[in-house]
């Protein structure tokens, strides 16, 4: 089945309404941002019919895009504002950076698969979004030469927090992360305060695993 614009605008509408608000959600900035957001347009064609239910979808290379009210709960979280300098680990189809992008000053975005970090410059570029730079290589590491972060977000499980990721969090700086298994994971949100790490559960998860495998970054 085949859904004209207007119903995606429709549907979008409807899953803010009822997946986000209906949940709880009150953060007035991230709503607007989901509201418009086109979701999508970061989606293979055979699964756009699919683009606003509560559940996460393929996008190729193995990997996910994550259902919208985590995606929402992550953003809430960070607490950002329109100068917030930004880490995302774990690109993906460029939804959530599409996300980031209208509620932070600058998103730099590391996807270690050259395929969904070619495809996702693509569709940011042709949906105008232009605060954003889009990294291959190997997310673990982070990205120093652009640290402090006032936020940063990982959108693949680890059974550990990488140091490196810990240290370019800047004082007074939020991280979301999934932590834990392959199988048991919660969405855990880090804050530095004082140089100490205080940790908080926001919800339990299943997100695909954080990989390391020393990706020779990239800028483009």
């Amino acid at each position: 089945m085949n859904i004209l614009p207007n119903q995606f605008i429709a549907a979008r509408q409807e899953m803010v309404r009822k997946q986000l608000v209906g949940r709880g959600l009150k953060d007035a900035r991230v709503l607007e941002a989901m509201a418009s957001v086109p979701r999508e347009d970061f989606i293979p064609a055979e699964f756009r019919n699919q683009a606003y239910e509560d559940h996460p979808l393929p996008i190729g290379e193995g990997q996910t895009i994550s259902q919208p009210y985590i995606v929402a709960v992550t953003l809430a979280a960070l607490e950002l504002s329109t100068s917030s300098n930004v880490l995302e680990i774990g690109t993906g189809s460029g939804y959530q950076t599409a996300l980031l992008s209208r509620l932070a000053g600058r998103v730099y975005s590391i996807e270690r698969i050259e395929e969904l970090a070619s495809g996702a410059r693509a569709t940011l570029e042709r949906l105008g979004y232009r605060n954003v730079i889009i990294i291959t290589g190997d997310g673990t590491l982070g990205l120093p030469q652009h640290f402090p972060y006032d936020a940063i977000v990982v959108s693949a499980a680890a059974p550990r927090i990488p140091d490196p990721l810990l240290e370019q969090l800047g004082e007074g700086g939020r991280m979301v992360i999934p932590v834990g298994s392959r199988d048991i994971q919660q969405l855990q949100l880090v804050r530095k305060v004082n140089g100490r790490l205080n940790m908080k559960t926001l919800e339990n998860c299943r997100f695909v695993p954080l990989v390391s495998d020393g990706t020779r970054q990239r800028c483009s």
